[in-house]
């Protein structure tokens, strides 16, 4: 299992804002919570031992098959039965989620075919990868694995089910944490053509997905209402900002973004120092494959909360110039 994800807020005392997660927080669970409310019973039996119900539901509001849809407990159980059921090479472009990387360890390779890996929209950085260029990319492998749990979190376009399922080669992943903000649940969703499925259910679990899990997600499907709407033009803000104290920031096409803090000092040191001393979370991005000690990622939040995270980087940057050791000359010494 991989450590160091976002959202370790335990870790500290007193969080009050936190940038450290994707997901977007501007969103209430109250018709959720009192819609579970009124079913206590669900605790007391077995849930379906597949979601045939939640599936059913799915399905038809993407307008395809039940055959095509598996729901799984959370985007991470859909991407370690993706590379338990096909144990392709991986393909797996950097930096991105490090999952991919776990679950392909964990089954051996028997295959002399490909299988490539995109989370789409990105983590960490954001970039959402055009119809064009998966196209070009799944011509060259035998399979393409699309994580979508982001996809509703940026305005560019990205693959529907409808195309995807089409397409004898296509696996996408879907995420209700990421769309309504309930990472607690652990509820996502696998969209593919009926045989890859079929391949699919032959390693599910039974009952992977509790009951409550499911009766939330039937919920939450109807109510598209309660669905993330991140704003992305506070996100351009915040990017801009931390710009202009001097942070390296890549563009981004979602609400969150890739840093670098320039110097000696490292991302776990800005970590630790936002969460002691400002209460602020912030993800260290230094155990994504390919990136440095330098690098962070945060999710835009609130425009007076963002106003504070800046306010306390720059904080950090001057004092760290302040407490540099001051170089001396030594070449004009005297004999």
């Amino acid at each position: 299992m991989i450590e160091g994800h976002g959202d370790d807020a335990y870790h500290y005392d007193g969080i009050r804002s936190d940038f450290s997660s994707n997901i977007c927080t501007a969103t209430s669970h109250r018709s959720l919570m009192t819609h579970l409310a009124a079913y206590p019973e669900l605790l007391a039996h077995y849930p379906e031992p597949e979601a045939w119900s939640l599936e059913c539901i799915l399905a038809r509001q993407l307008g395809i098959s039940p055959k095509c849809v598996i729901v799984t407990s959370g985007a991470t159980e859909a991407i370690y039965l993706i590379a338990q059921t096909f144990r392709y090479k991986a393909v797996i472009p950097t930096p991105t989620f490090s999952e991919y990387e776990d679950a392909c360890r964990c089954f051996e390779d028997k295959e002399d075919r490909t299988m490539l890996w995109l989370c789409n929209p990105n983590n960490p950085d954001g970039h959402v990868y055009s119809p064009a260029d998966i196209g070009r990319m799944a011509d060259e492998h035998d399979l393409v694995v699309l994580d979508q749990s982001y996809e509703h979190y940026t305005d560019h376009a990205v693959m529907s089910p409808a195309e995807a399922v089409r397409l004898p080669h296509i696996i996408q992943i879907h995420s209700f944490t990421k769309t309504y903000a309930v990472p607690g649940l652990r509820l996502g969703y696998i969209t593919a053509h009926e045989n890859l499925s079929e391949a699919l259910r032959c390693n599910l679990h039974p009952w992977s997905v509790s009951a409550v899990a499911i009766e939330a997600g039937k919920f939450l499907a109807e109510h598209d209402e309660l669905a993330c709407r991140p704003d992305l033009t506070e996100t351009q803000r915040l990017r801009q900002r931390l710009m202009a104290i001097g942070i390296d920031v890549l563009p981004t096409q979602t609400n969150f973004m890739l840093c670098r803090i320039n110097g000696s000092v490292t991302a776990a040191d800005l970590k630790d120092y936002l969460a002691r001393c400002h209460h602020l979370l912030i993800r260290d991005a230094s155990n994504f494959r390919g990136l440095t000690p330098q690098h962070f990622r945060v999710a835009a939040q609130t425009p007076p909360e963002n106003d504070d995270l800046t306010a306390a980087i720059q904080q950090f940057i001057q004092q760290s110039v302040t407490l540099r050791p001051k170089k001396h000359n030594f070449d004009n010494r005297e004999a």
